[in-house]
């Protein structure tokens, strides 16, 4: 029972919409020896394009970022230890799929006939990007960055959701765990 309970898990898991791109700290830095963060004050680029009509803001991932920093015992204070910085971008991108030989047309003819494979255009959707940068306030240095990237809809409570898992399991590889 307990293993067909792991393999349900690992299956939503996989099956989940968000992907972390990836992540990378600096060797050699004492993560726990931090104990305070904050936000850049900086305005996303693109921030308008990242809320697709939904409502959702910069302000969602924020919480997202603080709510992982937090677990894992940092304090957010005006004269922080740790900066985080959130760059959001968002991309038009077409989902296509590849047409087999079943897809090829029933021909009878000449002999020079050929046929090929090809990509064919199935849907237009939004990918949004978010990149977290944790620098260490005092040597104005990124030690930790993590991406993750998602397709985003005008749907804001998918879109929140998918911001709480794509944060969740970037954190998941960063080098303090929860407490």
């Amino acid at each position: 029972m307990k293993t067909l309970l792991i393999l349900l898990l690992l299956s939503v898991v996989a099956c989940s919409p968000v992907r972390v791109e990836s992540t990378s700290q600096k060797s050699g830095v004492d993560f726990t020896a931090y104990k305070t963060y904050n936000f850049m004050d900086v305005t996303a680029r693109n921030e308008a394009a990242f809320s697709g009509g939904s409502g959702l803001s910069i302000d969602h991932l924020k919480q997202a970022v603080a709510r992982e920093m937090e677990r894992r015992g940092y304090q957010r204070a005006d004269s922080p230890d740790l900066w985080v910085n959130i760059g959001v971008m968002s991309e038009q991108k077409m989902q296509t799929r590849e047409t087999t030989v079943r897809d090829a047309p029933r021909y009878i003819g000449q002999r020079r006939y050929h046929w090929e494979s090809e990509q064919i255009p199935v849907r237009e959707y939004t990918e949004g990007t978010a990149t977290v940068d944790v620098v260490d306030a005092a040597r104005n240095e990124r030690i930790w960055q993590g991406v993750a990237a998602s397709a985003i809809g005008k749907d804001a409570e998918k879109l929140a959701q998918r911001i709480n898992e794509g944060i969740t399991a970037m954190f998941a590889e960063y080098p303090v765990q929860p407490q």
